[in-house]
């Protein structure tokens, strides 16, 4: 089932999320920078790297070698993209000689566990953020816009078994309960030795801006590598984050 209409009018708080993105910019500064690994963003359906660009601006301010996909408007898996998305990744690894990360916001999170899954060797790590990879094809308020500009059915996404698998390097699924388009339910990752849940309070289109969220993105890309760790919800984080047991009772 997809979230509830309330919820779904609610995603106008992703305007508010952004006001409080740039009013925390200066704590947000204060997290420990990255290592300068390279990082690729992929967007989310119908979007653009324009809606990345705070994500974007901020992993960069952070220290990290920060890429858009430069494929324009996400439009689904039309023929070549996914090619050209590889070629991207590729294109990546070898200008600098080090694995890349790779965030992807709802679709594009989709998009980033099969670019990995498809070539372990060349990424570090994966983020998505509320990407409804588990999920039912109609679990969510998007799939007539996904139909309309893709050209194909909700149904139809060969390997849909295989999504709902971790990806072959260390995974970081971002979700929030209170998401108006997808049904978060299915942004889960499975249990697994290098995989995590991790929640936040907030809308779905809101979640590229997110301070909680932009919080956990820069804290799992500062991971050194080879050395990936679940994210630490101790001390206040616990009043932001809530405890993964939580979310197994209630899913």
């Amino acid at each position: 089932m997809p979230p509830s209409r309330g919820l779904l009018l609610l995603e106008v708080r992703a305007f508010a999320e952004l006001a409080a993105f740039l009013s925390t910019i200066p704590l947000l500064r204060l997290i420990p920078a990255g290592d300068g690994h390279p990082v690729l963003v992929l967007p989310g359906l119908a979007a653009s790297d324009r809606s990345t660009r705070p994500l974007r601006a901020f992993l960069r301010d952070r220290g990290y070698r920060v890429h858009g996909w430069k494929l324009g408007r996400n439009l689904g898996p039309r023929p070549g993209v996914e090619d050209a998305m590889q070629a991207r990744l590729a294109g990546l690894h070898e200008r600098y000689g080090r694995k890349v990360s790779l965030v992807g916001w709802s679709l594009g999170g989709v998009y980033a566990r099969e670019l990995a899954r498809r070539a372990p060797s060349q990424v570090r790590s994966v983020i998505t953020m509320g990407s409804p990879f588990a999920g039912a094809p109609r679990a969510s308020h998007a799939w007539r816009l996904y139909e309309f500009v893709s050209g194909r059915s909700a149904d139809d996404w060969p390997g849909r078994e295989r999504m709902k698998q971790p990806p072959p390097v260390p995974s970081t699924a971002i979700f929030s309960r209170s998401d108006g388009i997808v049904a978060w339910q299915g942004c889960l990752e499975r249990e697994a030795g290098s995989t995590e849940n991790v929640e936040v309070h907030g809308s779905h289109n809101g979640l590229g801006h997110n301070p909680a969220v932009l919080y956990v993105v820069a804290d799992r890309l500062a991971q050194p590598e080879g050395r990936w760790q679940r994210f630490d919800r101790r001390g206040l984080w616990r009043f932001v984050y809530p405890e993964p047991a939580a979310m197994a009772m209630e899913a």
